[in-house]
């Protein structure tokens, strides 16, 4: 059985879809690997939510390269039970470690991760909290409705609509739009936590263009005759019929735009699927991690730790400071949004001789 099989398994278990069957194998292991433990024996359950912490967890290439030849022999042995037994042995050793810094961080009043929301700035100057459970005509400007339904947030405008009307929405750090953003001419448009994005009501004009500060995923309803462009600080997007997601975050050094489907123009460069630029030159990348924020996750590839902890940030609502010289090296994994920090905390700890401390809304980074 592949990592990938076991982790699905685990998941199952966890997500309360496992058959008995498969209960029965996991709790068989269990007990027989743990019945020399301490008195405190861990649950089932608990065993499958640190098995996906270890086994998705944040490990940095070097110390991935000096496991690989134990996960080579693993692979091929293909069997379940030197999974389990490996497994357990890591949890049981995590789980009763005299690590102190991991115990500051169970301990420690944790953070709780971002909620889906959003503020909606109509053109009068109005604002509006958006929220998941919102539903039915929002507002109206001109011939323009703005409504909550069927999991989206709906402009329709009247084909008579003359009036060039502008909103912006908006998250803050700890958000993220509850729901895609449906605009005038079928555009659809995610916003990650801290971004902004404005835009008009109806699309009158020869090109539709919205302006973005922070991060977007937008799937794009082509119009050959108008044009739909994504200005940043740093680039212009254009469309030609696709999905891609624009990283324009004031604080990252470089401004990326991932395209997932079609082709799309960045300051004159063209991209086709699979393809990233910086406005400058154009590059083949994985597009999952990239566009993993938007389905609940985050997934880091080969990332160093403050490129993390930026992205912690932001949806964390935290401020974060680094004591000492910190870890160059990268760490790749996939691990839920949804999760409370410490245990994101926890796997990079595990994964690194690097530690943290929570105090209050502030994580301390020490080697």
């Amino acid at each position: 059985m592949q990592e990938r099989e076991l982790k699905a398994l685990l998941q199952k278990l966890k997500d309360g879809s496992a058959s008995q069957e498969d209960k029965d194998f996991i709790e068989s292991w269990y007990l027989q690997y743990v019945k020399d433990a301490p008195s405190n024996h861990l649950s089932a359950e608990e065993i499958a939510e640190d098995a996906v912490e270890i086994w998705s967890v944040l490990q940095p290439t070097v110390a991935a390269r000096k496991i690989m030849p134990l996960w080579t022999r693993i692979a091929a042995a293909g069997s379940i039970i030197i999974f389990f037994s490996i497994g357990i042995y890591f949890i049981l050793r995590n789980r009763y470690a005299t690590n102190d810094n991991v115990s500051k961080i169970n301990q420690s009043h944790d953070i709780a991760p971002g909620r889906n929301q959003a503020t909606l700035t109509l053109a009068n100057g109005q604002t509006i909290l958006l929220t998941k459970n919102m539903s039915g005509q929002i507002a109206k400007q001109g011939k323009t409705t703005v409504q909550a339904a069927n999991g989206q947030l709906i402009y329709q405008a009247s084909d008579a609509e003359q009036i060039i009307a502008y909103n912006t929405i908006s998250t803050a750090k700890g958000e993220q739009s509850p729901y895609p953003i449906t605009l005038a001419d079928g555009t659809r448009i995610w916003l990650n936590a801290e971004s902004k994005i404005s835009f008009p009501t109806a699309f009158n004009q020869k090109e539709r263009v919205v302006k973005l500060t922070g991060e977007a995923y937008f799937e794009v309803k082509h119009n050959v005759n108008h044009p739909f462009k994504v200005e940043t600080a740093g680039q212009i997007i254009e469309d030609i019929g696709t999905s891609f997601n624009v990283n324009a975050y004031p604080d990252e050094k470089v401004i990326k735009t991932t395209l997932a489907e079609g082709i799309v123009k960045v300051n004159n460069l063209t991209l086709k699927p699979g393809q990233q630029t910086d406005g400058l030159s154009v590059k083949n990348v994985n597009v999952a991690p990239y566009t993993a924020w938007r389905t609940g996750d985050f997934d880091f590839q080969d990332e160093n730790i403050e490129s993390i902890m930026r992205q912690l940030a932001r949806w964390y609502n935290i401020e974060v400071e680094y004591s000492g010289r910190i870890p160059e090296d990268g760490y790749t994994a996939t691990i839920s949004r949804k999760r409370n920090i410490s245990a994101i905390l926890r796997a990079l700890e595990r994964a690194q001789s690097i530690h943290f401390r929570i105090e209050g809304r502030r994580v301390i980074v020490s080697k």
